[in-house]
């Protein structure tokens, strides 16, 4: 079963009846999530000044998951979206509804004056992210380091310094299926263990796949530089390579080298150059091998997340999660596109 909620401006929660739609999540996307709900409601297009009014502002909360039949159910969050159109034949419908999630609310406060971020990581994205969103909630998972100084201009985007700050740490942030923002590094694919298990046996959730491989927009080296006039500082700067001897894009390898460089005032100290670097590096180096699949839908699953694969002749992989699309039907295909496979031993 699927929810869908239209909170209202004025506070109002209103369960919508809907026929169908989907929420697309990819972290290759500035705005992770988004979604599209189909309704038959009509009366959902605004006609009138005052239901524009009202639908501006108003937000969508979307759940999947069991209705036991008992008056029970179990529901797993799939985002919290600012809802951003609506649109159908005001006769006969449907009525299509789309948003994004709340960090859109960040990207689209573009900055009026030039910005200037100082103080931590955290601290100068939570100010950021505040300065769009008073109410909301940032937690974080990373250990706090100190930023140099750096100066947005005039209608820079604010959700890419967020990025970019937290970058300084190794780190990204996002926002979850909660509404809330999340500061954190990515899981790693060969320390962590596999949260699922997507499996072409009598009783797994492989529906079909597809595996590969490919050079385009790879790069095995990252030269990240930081340099900081306005704190006074020397230039620092670290190149992390791919160092691993049996990856098909070690440095020096049969795949040569073809490093790619970012830089960035916040970076102070050749502990922040490398942690950008090595972030950077994870990024760039992991679409070389990836796979498209499609299982039986689990709204629990979060871009980055590892999985575990079992093909259909056996072979069993781990996979990183760069997307995936949840239903809100029940006869929906739950398509799921990875990076960085790795054979699982």
């Amino acid at each position: 079963m699927t929810e869908v909620l239209l909170i209202r401006t004025d506070g109002e929660v209103v369960p919508l009846e809907h026929t169908g739609g989907s929420v697309p999540v990819d972290r290759g996307q500035s705005i992770r999530r988004t979604c599209t709900v189909t309704s038959a409601d009509v009366s959902l297009i605004p006609s009138t000044p005052m239901d524009k009014l009202a639908m501006y502002g108003s937000r969508l909360r979307i759940s999947r998951g069991v209705d036991y039949g008992d008056g029970t159910q179990e529901l797993v969050p799939l985002g919290v979206f600012r809802l951003d159109e609506v649109i159908g034949d005001p006769s006969d419908g449907p009525v299509t509804l789309t948003g994004k999630d709340i960090s859109a609310c960040v990207a689209d406060d573009k900055f009026t004056s030039p910005y200037r971020a100082t103080g931590t990581v955290v601290g100068a994205i939570e100010a950021i992210i505040l300065r769009s969103l008073p109410d909301a909630t940032v937690i974080s998972t990373i250990i706090d380091v100190p930023i140099g100084a750096r100066t947005w201009d005039v209608e820079a985007d604010p959700w890419a310094a967020v990025q970019e700050i937290a970058a300084a740490a190794g780190a990204i942030c996002y926002v979850n299926p909660d509404g809330i923002f999340v500061v954190t590094t990515l899981p790693d694919l060969l320390t962590t263990d596999p949260v699922w298990a997507v499996e072409a046996t009598e009783d797994g959730v492989y529906v079909r796949g597809s595996r590969g491989m490919s050079a385009d927009r790879v790069h095995n080296g990252v030269l990240a530089r930081g340099e900081s006039a306005e704190n006074n500082l020397p230039p620092v700067q670290w190149l992390a390579t791919d160092t691993d001897t049996g990856s098909p894009t070690y440095w020096g390898g049969p795949f040569g080298r073809r490093p790619m460089f970012y830089s960035s005032s916040t970076l102070t100290s050749v502990n922040a150059c490398q942690a950008a670097a090595n972030l950077k590096l994870a990024a760039s180096k992991a679409p070389n091998s990836k796979g498209d699949f499609s299982s039986l839908p689990n709204p629990a699953l979060e871009c980055g997340d590892v999985i575990r694969v079992t093909h259909p002749d056996g072979l069993r992989e781990l996979h990183q999660v760069q997307s995936f699309g949840v239903p809100l039907d029940e006869g929906g295909d739950f398509p799921i596109a990875t990076i960085s496979a790795k054979e699982d031993a």
